[in-house]
């Protein structure tokens, strides 16, 4: 009996002290060799202007498991759309956990739901779930062409839009491939750098320090 219980203590103890899936998580500190680029950290964005307090990116626990096996799964391509990497290719985060704080003055400046998500229903990036990310080679950190840039609200940004060079569209469809059937994420039709989980996270609004 004592030993059962002695067990079951320390069953106990390991679930207890199991990270849950929800809590956010620094992402650098799992994955070194990810590349950030926090853009509501500068005046490049939309908003033009800075509306966080830290470069460090945040996700959920269940999210950074995905990203992990989608950077690992990078790292061994050498070879793509006739060009050589390598060093293989990478992830680069452009955002990830976004304060709900935030995303009322997104929807302050554009309340548009296309590319907006209404902050009182709010955003999976509010849930930490969701990433904005493109593609880089890792032996120059040089982005892969995309067909836009960040946060362009235009019919070129949507997954449907074909109107490209060739190896754009191979660029664009080799990231979708990686997040949705490596990293079994979903992608958002009219972004073609947006991906996220489907859980339904509580809504979270706090700035990182």
């Amino acid at each position: 009996m004592k030993y059962l219980l002695f067990a079951c203590l320390l069953l106990f103890s390991s679930l207890y002290s199991q990270s849950a899936q929800d809590e956010l998580v620094n992402v650098k500190e799992f994955i070194h060799d990810i590349v950030l680029d926090l853009k509501y950290n500068t005046e490049d964005n939309f908003l033009d202007q800075k509306c966080y307090t830290t470069d460090e990116c945040y996700v959920s626990r269940n999210l950074l498991e995905r990203l992990i096996l989608i950077q690992d799964s990078l790292r061994n391509i050498t070879f793509h759309d006739g060009y050589s990497y390598p060093q293989g290719l990478g992830l680069k985060i452009w955002d990830g956990y976004r304060p709900r704080a935030v995303q009322f003055l997104m929807w302050e400046i554009l309340p548009d739901p296309t590319f907006v998500a209404n902050p009182v229903s709010g955003s999976r990036h509010n849930r930490g779930e969701a990433v904005d990310v493109t593609l880089v080679d890792r032996a120059t950190g040089a982005e892969l062409q995309m067909p836009t840039y960040f946060d362009d609200f235009t019919p070129a940004a949507a997954h449907g839009y074909m109107n490209l060079p060739a190896n754009v569209i191979a660029n664009r469809e080799l990231l979708k491939n990686m997040m949705t059937l490596v990293g079994g994420l979903a992608l958002y039709s009219n972004e073609w750098w947006h991906y996220n989980t489907v859980i339904g996270y509580p809504l979270l609004d706090f700035q990182l320090k």
